[in-house]
């Protein structure tokens, strides 16, 4: 895609994640990104909304200039501020999100491109509450899995910015090494969601996925539940030809 076409891919992306009506996000919540080469991305701009973003609310960044900041040991909040800053391509343009730092860290694994990261009402229930890791662990219905993936990497809450990319890094990179491929779902305890993958549609599509899998745990849960597939029965569904030909027809 060129440089131009993936600028649109996180516009529309961003307008679809930050529907008011889908309770993903509101407000300035959220972000979106979207890889233009190996050395740089677009990434939405600090404080802007995802459902209105316009031109001016998407920020290319320096991809190298960020990632330099995982190595740096620990620096000030007003260090962070400047190195962000700093790695606009256009000096002119917004500051980026400081969640751009995972989105720079994310964007490099491979086959991601696109990334939206939002805070869903139902998701959020369930990671401010003692099932959140029992939430990431299972899957409830065919669709959860041709859409979020086997599982969902699971992180513990820590101190938005640097810190929590440094812990997503760890805590993906684990999830790379016990499956040998990257997950579609990130799940921040406390916080929100994170949906990555090869094209805007997979990114949107899990995320829409998550929070109806969400209202279905937390629906479930209160009639004595969940009931999750077994382990034989996401492998299956996971690896059926049927279900690969589906994900390639819808972009996922």
């Amino acid at each position: 895609m060129t440089k131009d076409a993936v600028k649109e891919a996180v516009l529309a992306l961003s307008h679809a994640v930050g529907l008011p009506a889908r309770s993903l996000a509101i407000l300035g919540e959220g972000n979106t990104s979207g890889k233009i080469n190996d050395e740089t991305f677009w990434v939405k701009a600090s404080g802007t909304n995802l459902a209105t973003l316009s031109d001016a609310g998407l920020v290319e960044c320096d991809t190298k200039r960020i990632l330099q900041l995982f190595d740096d040991g620990d620096i000030s909040d007003e260090e962070i501020e400047e190195h962000l800053l700093d790695s606009r391509v256009d000096k002119t343009a917004k500051k980026p999100s400081v969640e751009c730092l995972f989105h720079a860290h994310l964007l490099e694994l491979p086959g991601i491109r696109f990334i939206a990261h939002t805070h869903p009402i139902a998701v959020n229930q369930i990671l401010c509450s003692p099932l959140a890791e029992r939430f990431a662990a299972s899957r409830l219905f065919p669709d959860e899995i041709v859409c979020c993936g086997s599982e969902s990497v699971i992180v513990p809450y820590t101190d938005p910015g640097l810190t929590l990319a440094r812990l997503i890094r760890d805590k993906t990179d684990a999830f790379i090494r016990k499956h040998g491929l990257p997950p579609r779902v990130i799940l921040l305890q406390n916080h929100g969601a994170i949906t990555l993958g090869p094209s805007p549609q997979a990114a949107e599509a899990a995320m829409l996925m998550l929070e109806k899998s969400a209202q279905i745990f937390v629906g479930a849960a209160a009639l004595g539940g969940p009931i999750s597939l077994t382990a034989e029965n996401v492998y299956r569904i996971a690896n059926r030809i049927d279900e690969h030909y589906r994900q390639k027809q819808l972009n996922l």
